[in-house]
């Protein structure tokens, strides 16, 4: 239902009989871009019209309809101030739709469609347009076929807690195991939240182009809270060690690596001797943007990271995967997930973590050792400290408790020699 536009100088006929005569109408604002104005005449019964505007500081006004100054509204020729609002607001979705060459429904798939052309047509990067259009395939599956202009708030916000409620699902549609139930519904709901920003900004779209009266129904659902940033999971240096250990011969290398150098399984996959740097004691890795781009960066090791890297690259080829399978295949995407669950098993890690928790363990006893996040963040390939300071800021020691032992006032009370602890 379209929000009710409230006027004290025109949606009564006394406030309306007080009102000056003139040729120029006295507007009202009723969506963004469209007004509904009233002419006081003298002697006789105002009338209605409307101002749409059509960009370049240009309006097109038109003719509504009789007011109901002296007449009661029979809805066609004579409108009271709240018809006469309906009445604009539908002339204004009709004109787009006669512009737009379609006289049919506004559904939700079309509007989700216009937003993604939108995008492309702004000049979005492929995988952020693959991204959303992997999302619209949620919005479709439920809200698709309905039209924009009969959306409830209820609809709305009923599906949007539907989705926390599914199962977490991989790119190819296969439930994902939970390793952490702990963190489990805030990922749902973090997932849940981005699905409904795409199709709010689609729904937003269609009301600014006139193709919905409202947007009142999609307006006062929110997304949810406090969910985008995870709870992040790290070993300790025992359980670390007890990992690697436990891990199978022919992947523990790759374990052994992402604990030293806090990198993705991807990019360890990708790895050749040659990105071994021994005298400048460096891995030069690689990462894939959002746009499809690739960087480089330079991972510094610690001591006991050259020696292991100078091992395992000793003897090769420059050219040579660094981590390979026994038959010197590289390791596939996934691969990873039976021996890291294996290898939690048999360390006793309960409950067990996956490959990523590597990189966060690397990460989080580097800021516990005092490292300054800016040196941590352009290890892990980060060109900023905003990802480091949202994820494992809080473990640094020198970020907030030593920041306010030193800053904070110190008023130099003394102790009163009156007073005896309790024991």
């Amino acid at each position: 239902m379209a929000r009710k536009v409230k006027d004290k100088e025109l949606d009564s006929r006394e406030a309306r009989s007080k009102l000056k005569p003139r040729g120029k109408p006295y507007w009202r604002s009723i969506e963004r871009g469209l007004h509904l104005g009233y002419r006081r005449l003298r002697g006789k019964s105002g009338s209605w019209c409307t101002r749409v505007y059509r960009g370049d500081e240009k309006y097109k006004v038109e003719a509504l309809a009789i007011a109901d100054d002296n007449n009661d509204a029979d809805g066609i020729a004579i409108l009271s101030f709240w018809q006469a609002t309906d009445k604009a607001r539908q002339r204004l979705t009709a004109q787009a739709k006669l512009t737009a060459g379609d006289d049919g429904p506004y559904t939700v798939n079309r509007a989700v469609d216009d937003y993604l052309a939108a995008l492309e047509a702004n000049g979005r990067s492929p995988a952020a347009i693959a991204d959303a259009r992997g999302k619209s395939q949620v919005i479709r599956s439920k809200l698709g076929d309905k039209t924009v202009g009969e959306l409830t708030t209820k609809d709305l916000r009923g599906w949007r807690n539907e989705l926390v409620k599914a199962p977490a699902r991989t790119k190819t549609g296969k439930t994902r195991r939970q390793l952490d139930e702990d963190d489990a519904e805030r990922a749902r709901q973090a997932s849940a939240s981005r699905v409904w920003t795409l199709l709010r900004a689609a729904l937003n779209r269609a009301h600014n182009e006139g193709h919905v009266d409202s947007n009142s129904a999609w307006r006062c659902v929110k997304s949810f809270r406090s969910v985008d940033r995870a709870r992040v999971r790290y070993l300790s240096v025992a359980e670390a060690t007890r990992l690697a250990n436990a891990t199978d011969g022919q992947f523990r290398p790759m374990v052994q690596a992402a604990l030293l150098t806090g990198a993705r399984y991807g990019q360890l996959c990708r790895l050749r001797v040659r990105d071994f740097n021994r005298d400048s004691g460096t891995v030069d890795m690689s990462t894939r943007k959002g746009d499809g781009s690739v960087r480089s960066y330079a991972v510094h090791l610690t001591r006991e990271g050259i020696d292991f890297f100078t091992r395992i690259c000793a003897g090769r080829g420059g050219n040579t995967l660094m981590f390979s399978r026994p038959d010197g295949s590289a390791w596939l995407k996934s691969n990873q997930n039976d021996f890291i669950a294996k290898a939690s098993q048999r360390a006793g890690i309960k409950p067990a973590i996956n490959y990523h928790a590597l990189r966060h363990t690397y990460a989080s006893h580097t800021v516990m050792n005092g490292i300054p996040l800016l040196v941590l963040a352009h290890n892990l390939g980060q060109t900023s400290t905003k990802i480091v300071e949202q994820h494992y800021g809080h473990l640094s020691p020198s970020y907030k408790a030593s920041v306010i032992r030193d800053k904070a006032p110190v008023f130099g009370f003394k102790k009163d020699q009156k007073v005896t602890a309790l024991h």
